[in-house]
């Protein structure tokens, strides 16, 4: 008769033959040596990037970045990534460059935020024009341009 303890319990098997290999003996090498995620994933993904409006090979320039959670009873690294990101106030969109150093930063956030790409479908807006440009639900950037008046024809009389 032989006995096992399994932490605080003790079991007695008959036959020890029966035994499974104890987990502690096993190596981790034979446990981790083939990767167990599916090669799929790793798969290049262009229809996601078709369904959320992007292009792998010309990624957006910028990101409209919109608080939609409290960060109330959040960590202080969280609370403080907000805060520098400008964030504050809730509903809010904020424009961030799309860079390696503000997409590190949004990731520590990004349970907290909305991200969206900022199109331009009209165009960057002049230096004129830039006080009559509004963002609107689809995170398009419009420009309300102002009619200028034509140059007045001299009349033949």
């Amino acid at each position: 008769m032989a006995s096992r303890c399994l932490g605080s319990l003790s079991v007695k098997i008959l036959n020890p033959a029966l035994l499974p290999p104890c987990p502690w003996l096993i190596s981790t090498r034979n446990k981790f040596s083939k990767a167990r995620i599916p090669q799929e994933l790793f798969a290049a993904r262009s229809k996601e990037h078709e369904k959320y409006g992007g292009d792998p090979d010309q990624p957006h320039k910028l990101h409209i970045v919109t608080r939609v959670r409290s960060v109330i009873r959040r960590p202080y690294w969280e609370k403080d990534m907000i805060k520098h990101l400008g964030l504050e106030k809730s509903h809010v969109p904020v424009i961030h460059k799309n860079t390696p150093a503000v997409n590190s930063q949004l990731k520590f956030v990004k349970h907290l935020v909305r991200i969206q790409p900022l199109k331009t479908p009209y165009g960057l807006p002049a230096e004129q024009d830039m006080a009559d440009t509004f963002i609107n639900s689809k995170g398009e950037l419009i420009i309300r341009r102002l009619l200028q008046p034509a140059e007045p024809k001299a009349l033949e009389s």
